[in-house]
């Protein structure tokens, strides 16, 4: 109950993975914790799993549902300390120019779309008193990789949108950092940790020899979002166990 008490906080797809360990740990520093998804039922769950936080059914590839997600925090909040870009999806994509289109705007829309429409209102919400933006990336945005090429590229493109909005947010006390996990132990990428033979090479790339755990980003959330990084914006931070060293 330190640094977190009563900071108003934005989760996007915070329904479970990575956006449900970063709810739940701000909702236990005290934070006002407000998350979005796009089926009520997994909110619903988060929700009882957690506490009493605000729940927000939100297709944030859609800009109309995005606009009242944030009519609806803005009524609820007023202001925002924090937000986490945390929603994104990956399709396996193994020839990129043999991709249809609509999947190309699917995963844009999802990975790096959405995140710009939630930063662009969350800005009314914080030019007054400042704040934080924490972008969750991927190292696939930094490499190339078998299945991966749109995702990488939505992700590549999240990068430099950070990048972007760190400068031109810096004059209003709105610091914008990423981070970039490698592959994090959740349901989404079980298909990758539950085979131990798949397990074994990817690890094999990984100087600390295992994957992430979801605790792990959850810590680097909560640094980027509290005073100790006030000199911390526009940084891609990889979190890969040592694999980009």
């Amino acid at each position: 109950m330190g640094e977190f008490k009563d900071k108003k906080i934005l989760i996007t797809g915070g329904s479970r993975g990575i956006g449900l360990g970063i709810a739940k740990h701000f909702f236990n520093q005290g934070a006002k914790v407000a998350i979005c998804g796009r089926k009520e039922a997994n909110l619903q769950k988060a929700k009882a799993e957690i506490g009493d936080i605000i729940i927000i059914p939100a297709n944030l590839s859609k800009a109309d549902e995005v606009d009242k997600l944030f009519q609806t925090l803005g009524a609820e909040f007023g202001s925002l300390d924090i937000l986490v870009n945390n929603v994104g999806m990956n399709i396996l994509t193994p020839f990129i120019l043999e991709a249809d289109i609509a999947l190309w705007e699917k995963v844009l829309d999802s990975n790096l779309k959405s995140a710009f429409m939630c930063a662009r209102l969350a800005f009314h919400l914080m030019k007054e008193k400042g704040g934080v933006i924490i972008n969750i990336s991927s190292i696939a945005g930094h490499r190339a990789a078998p299945g991966m090429g749109i995702y990488g590229i939505a992700k590549a493109g999240l990068n430099m949108l950070t990048k972007v909005m760190a400068k031109e947010l810096a004059s209003f006390n709105i610091r914008v950092n990423a981070i970039s996990p490698g592959v994090v132990r959740t349901e989404f990428s079980m298909p990758f940790w539950s085979d131990e033979s798949i397990y074994k090479e990817i690890v094999k790339g990984v100087p600390l020899g295992r994957i992430a755990e979801i605790e792990d980003v959850v810590l680097l959330v909560d640094y980027l979002a509290s005073p100790r990084s006030a000199y911390v914006t526009g940084e891609i931070i990889s979190l890969c166990g040592g694999a980009e060293a």
